[in-house]
C-alpha cells in the first residue's frame, strides 16, 4: 500500500501523505520516489527509490483514523532516510497525535513524551506542527519544534463567512479554554462568555499521579510506621451549569483546539440556545470527529462546525453538511520553504503572543 511518497527538487526533498500534492504545487517541486506499504503480516516497510544523501527531507504525515499505523510509518520512514544519509529530516505533522496524553495520570504515563523520544531516536531533527494541545509539549523534544497557529485562518473565516459577525460573542466551553477564547475576542473586538459547571469535564480534574501511594485495601496489613496523618483535600463539587456572559440575541462562537467526541459541544450548544443565542458556530483547528460525531452534529442545535484540514475528514463532511473546512496548507508550505532556505520563521508568528 502506498502511504507516503518522497519528492525531490534540487537539494530539497519531501515525503508526504495527504498534503503532499498541494504543498508541492505551492512550492513548485515534483513528487519524489519512495513507497511505504504493509506486508501481509501488517509490518510496515519503506523503500526509498532515489538518493537522498546530503539533502533536506520533509516528511509530511497527516494522522488518519489508524493513528498507530501512521506513527509507525513515520518512524520507519525517518529511520530509512537517516540510514540513507539524509542531511536533515524534518517532520511536518499538522496534528500531533497523543497530544492529549501530555500530563501524568494516576498509574499512567506521559505518552506524548514517549512519542517525542521515539521520533528523535528514529532520526528526526526538526518538527513543524500546528496548535499543540498544550504549548509545553515543545519541551518534550530534544530538537526544534515550530508550533504554527491556525487562528489567523479561522479569524478570517469568521470575518468573511459569518454574516453579522459583529453581533457575535466568543464562548469558551470550559474555564480551561478561556485564554484561547479571550484571544479571539480581543482580535475581533467582541465580547467573551465562559461556560462553567457540572456538564464540563476538564482534563485538570482527572486523577493524576500525585495521589500516591494508593490507599491500602482492608484485607492488607503492613509492618512498620503507619505514616503521618495529613490534612485531607476536600473533593471537588462543580456548581450547576452557568454561562458567565450575556449570549441572548447573539451569535455564539465556541472556540477550541480539538473537536473529537462532540457530546460536550452538543451539550454546550443546548445551554447556549436556552440562554438566547440564535446561531451557534464551533471553530476548532483539528477536526478528529470520531465515532458518531457527524450524526450528533447534524441532529444538534449547532449551525456550523468549522475546522482546518490538518486531519482528513472528507467522509465526515459527506455525512454532515454542517462541517466546513478551512485550508491551512499555505502556512505549512511557507514554513517548509523558509526552513529549507534558512530564513527566519518570525514572519509566520507575527502578532502571536504567549497566550495564543
Amino acid at each position: 500500500m502506498h502511504r507516503a511518497r518522497q519528492e525531490d527538487h534540487g537539494s530539497i526533498s519531501y515525503c508526504a501523505q495527504l498534503h503532499t500534492l498541494t504543498n508541492a504545487r505551492r512550492l513548485g517541486v515534483d513528487l519524489g520516489k519512495s513507497v511505504v506499504y504493509q506486508e501481509s503480516n501488517r509490518e510496515t516497510r519503506v523503500d526509498v527509490k532515489e538518493s537522498v544523501r546530503g539533502q533536506d527531507i520533509f516528511i509530511i504525515q497527516t494522522i488518519p483514523r489508524d493513528v498507530n499505523t501512521a506513527i509507525m510509518e513515520l518512524l520507519v520512514m525517518a529511520y530509512a532516510l537517516k540510514t540513507n544519509c539524509a542531511k536533515n529530516i524534518i517532520g511536518v505533522i499538522p496534528y500531533f497525535p497523543y497530544s492529549k496524553q501530555c500530563k501524568m495520570r494516576k498509574r499512567g504515563s506521559i505518552v506524548c513524551k514517549l512519542l517525542a523520544s521515539m521520533l528523535a531516536k528514529a532520526g528526526l531533527t526538526h518538527i513543524i506542527t500546528m496548535d499543540l494541545h498544550q504549548k509545553e509539549i515543545q519541551g518534550f523534544f530534544s530538537f526544534p519544534v515550530d508550533n504554527l497557529r491556525a487562528s489567523p485562518f479561522l479569524l478570517q473565516y469568521i470575518q468573511e463567512e459569518i454574516p453579522d459577525y459583529r453581533n457575535a460573542i466568543i464562548v469558551a466551553k470550559s474555564p480551561s479554554a478561556a485564554k484561547r477564547a479571550q484571544s479571539y475576542a480581543e482580535r475581533l473586538r467582541l465580547g467573551l462568555a465562559v461556560m462553567h459547571g457540572e456538564a464540563q469535564c476538564s482534563e485538570s480534574d482527572m486523577a493524576d499521579g500525585r495521589h500516591s501511594p494508593p490507599p491500602m485495601s482492608s484485607g492488607r496489613t503492613t509492618s512498620g510506621h503507619p505514616g503521618l496523618e495529613l490534612p485531607l483535600m476536600m473533593a471537588k463539587e462543580k456548581p450547576p451549569i452557568t454561562v458567565v456572559g450575556d449570549v441572548g440575541g447573539r451569535i455564539a462562537i465556541i472556540v477550541d483546539d480539538i473537536i473529537d467526541d462532540v457530546e460536550d459541544f452538543v451539550a454546550a450548544a443546548e445551554i447556549l440556545k436556552e440562554r438566547g443565542a440564535y446561531k451557534i458556530y464551533i471553530m476548532a483547528t483539528h477536526g478528529l470527529l470520531s465515532a458518531e460525531a457527524p450524526r450528533l452534529i447534524e441532529e444538534s442545535a449547532i449551525d456550523e462546525v468549522v475546522v482546518t484540514n490538518t486531519v482528513p475528514h472528507e467522509v465526515q463532511k459527506l455525512q454532515c453538511p454542517k462541517i466546513k473546512t478551512v485550508d491551512v496548507s499555505m502556512i505549512l508550505a511557507e514554513a517548509i520553504r523558509r526552513i529549507h532556505n534558512g530564513e527566519s520563521m518570525a514572519y509566520l508568528f507575527r502578532n502571536i503572543t504567549v497566550d495564543d
